[in-house]
């Protein structure tokens, strides 16, 4: 591993892999005695603890280093080839997709501290990814033209936050329009809070940037139990019931005296929900759902091809009232009748 020329954040995770799962059960193996049933079986049982994306990079992780003993001659062949992983599903749970309204009218005016209201519009309404949004500074940011530019991002390793001169690939470097709203919330808030590091917009409360993890413990998720997007929080005789489902499906709960200490209790608790980058699947959707074209919409999300585009992120929303005019029911003849 340490031959390889990865980037930091690509390097942490993949040490992370490493150490977490495949030295435990493999570390004191002999290359000669792994065998590809013992790796088939013990990715079968991962699978069955373990996200599908999770158990693929533990897969990935030994194939390399299988694959480097091979080139080496240490080894005729790569036992792993073959190894099949678990079939992929979209999601686990059933997804709660949110429309413009919602986003605007629901969720945002859930989000607290007030201040990463804003940050939470920028991210849906321009399709950013957290990075993205994350490391947007005042230069890359036009109100006058109501645009952002995508220039740069930041990435977290080990909870330390650092500047990345560049975004995630080639098309990533791109200019969003945003709507004329989103400029106003920005140009008020620019107004109110001090731009932190570079010029940055989006700062935490002492100043510094913003970490994924702390944010979605301290701010996303209690924001979706207030938005009522995750588990409940019920009123009763003057305290506050907290509801939720653990991973197993078995609905639980606790009363509290205050409803903020309900509102952690399920935002903690409660599996599956909203994720902040299910903001940027939205993003693309609605612009899908509105007509625009897989080959712009490729460039506005900042996609390679739009191959991809369509592929991942664009999972169109229902339209009952499009497909029952499409069977000919139509609301007009009944209105004539």
């Amino acid at each position: 591993m340490k031959s390889w020329n990865n980037e930091r954040t690509t390097k942490a995770r993949d040490e992370s892999i490493m150490r977490t799962h495949i030295l435990p059960k493999w570390g004191k193996w002999q290359l000669g005695k792994v065998d590809h049933l013992s790796v088939q079986t013990w990715l079968t049982e991962l699978s069955a603890v373990r996200s599908r994306a999770t158990v693929a990079e533990c897969k990935r992780m030994l194939t390399g280093v299988m694959q480097s003993a091979v080139r080496n001659r240490l080894l005729g062949s790569d036992p792993t080839v073959g190894v099949r992983l678990p079939k992929r599903r979209v999601r686990d749970t059933d997804e709660r997709f949110l429309t413009r309204e919602e986003v605007r009218q629901q969720l945002l005016p859930a989000v607290r501290p007030e201040r990463y209201r804003v940050f939470v519009a920028t991210a849906a309404f321009a399709g950013l990814r957290w990075g993205e949004v994350a490391g947007l500074c005042a230069d890359a940011v036009d109100l006058e033209a109501g645009v952002i530019r995508v220039i740069r991002t930041v990435t977290e390793v080990a909870g330390n936050v650092e500047f990345k001169p560049f975004p995630k690939s080639r098309a990533g470097r791109r200019n969003v329009p945003i709507p004329r709203w989103l400029v106003d919330e920005l140009r008020d808030y620019m107004r109110v809070y001090p731009q932190g590091e570079q010029g940055l917009i989006f700062t935490n409360e002492v100043g510094g940037p913003l970490r994924r993890t702390l944010f979605r413990v301290r701010v996303w998720r209690p924001a979706l139990v207030r938005a009522g997007l995750l588990g409940e929080v019920a009123e009763v005789e003057d305290k506050y019931e907290a509801i939720w489902m653990n991973s197993s499906g078995e609905v639980e709960s606790e009363v509290f005296g205050k409803y903020e200490q309900a509102v952690k209790m399920v935002a903690r608790n409660e599996a599956g929900g909203v994720r902040f980058h299910d903001l940027r699947d939205m993003f693309g959707t609605w612009l899908a759902d509105d007509g625009l074209p897989p080959h712009k919409l490729a460039v506005v999300i900042g996609h390679e091809n739009a191959t991809t585009t369509m592929q991942y992120y664009i999972r169109r929303t229902e339209d009952h009232d499009a497909v029952r005019r499409s069977l000919g029911d139509d609301d007009d003849d009944d209105n004539d009748e």
